[in-house]
């Protein structure tokens, strides 16, 4: 079944203790669409400048994500600039230009506003609740914030969250957005406003899930190379909802969640071998079927 993202592209500029890149590309909405792409047809909608490359573009359609709801607009693409300290699950943002994002607003080709599973990528709130205002009785919705939406549009973004199905975020957004440090507490708290279920991004210490009367954790997939973690909660989320979707029109089961829950975690892993989407981009179906059988392997045992 259909998959829709709405979020950012954009061009990074990375420096991690293992290299540095200038204006390579990314956004959340360039890697979550790259990762969902293995599992189910994408549907993007999101905006970039004159200067985004062609041939980036051209990529992404050949995978099958459809562009139409894509804007190319006269200005420059999004970009941000920051770096990583050994550290790997803390960015520090040294600018964020906004660019022609700062005026995108978000409009579904009418075919579109049917699609069954919708991603609601980190943006601004009044535009994640624009694109709910648009969709029509979606199966499943999913969210994803940041702490600069935390910060400035608090109440928004609440609202937002009593809309949607799923909450994805990070560790230290949940404890930014709730007040409580708990995360098992801090995520009950959530699901109180309206989510069914939260799950957890923690780097690398793996993802933590959480549903009415279930928790499940993931590892994270221990590697000997790491060049850059931008991108990979993204990928998390696009191999999770991509999973999903892929199921088809049956009824989910809580099964359902946890592979998605594995595949997301085994393409994140791929995600931070390599700067930008390089490393995601070169997948097969087989790469990813055989990580998520070693992640079974790390957590198997018998009493």
């Amino acid at each position: 079944m259909s998959l829709l993202v709405v979020g950012s592209m954009a061009f990074d500029s990375i420096k991690s203790p293992f290299g540095e890149v200038e204006k390579v590309v990314g956004g959340s909405a360039t890697y979550f669409s790259i990762a969902a792409s293995y599992f189910a047809p994408v549907r993007l909608v999101s905006v970039v400048g004159r200067d985004f490359p062609r041939r980036t573009i051209d990529k992404l359609s050949s995978r099958g994500i459809d562009l139409r709801g894509l804007k190319i607009a006269d200005g420059e693409t999004f970009h941000w600039k920051g770096y990583y300290e050994y550290d790997l699950n803390t960015a520090h943002t040294v600018r964020t230009d906004l660019n022609v994002f700062r005026d995108f607003v978000p409009d579904l080709p009418a075919e579109w506003r049917d699609t069954p599973y919708v991603f609601l990528g980190n943006i601004d709130p009044r535009l994640q609740l624009d694109i709910l205002a648009q969709v029509r009785n979606p199966r499943i919705v999913a969210l994803d914030t940041m702490n600069f939406w935390i910060e400035k549009s608090p109440q928004l973004l609440r609202e937002v969250v009593r809309n949607v199905d799923v909450l994805v975020i990070n560790e230290a957004e949940v404890r930014q957005l709730t007040g409580e440090f708990n995360l098992v507490r801090a995520s009950r708290m959530l699901m109180d406003m309206g989510p069914k279920r939260v799950v957890i991004k923690r780097g690398e210490y793996g993802v933590l899930h959480l549903s009415d009367g279930e928790i499940f954790a993931a590892p994270a997939y221990p590697l000997e190379t790491i060049f850059d973690p931008t991108g990979a909660g993204d990928s998390f989320a696009g191999g999770f909802m991509g999973y999903l979707a892929s199921r088809g029109t049956r009824e989910l089961a809580e099964r359902d969640y946890r592979l998605a829950t594995m595949y997301g975690s085994a393409i994140a892993s791929f995600t931070v071998e390599a700067f930008s989407t390089e490393r995601l981009e070169a997948l097969s179906r087989d790469d990813i079927a055989m990580r998520v059988s070693s992640f079974r392997s790390l957590t198997e045992f018998r009493v």
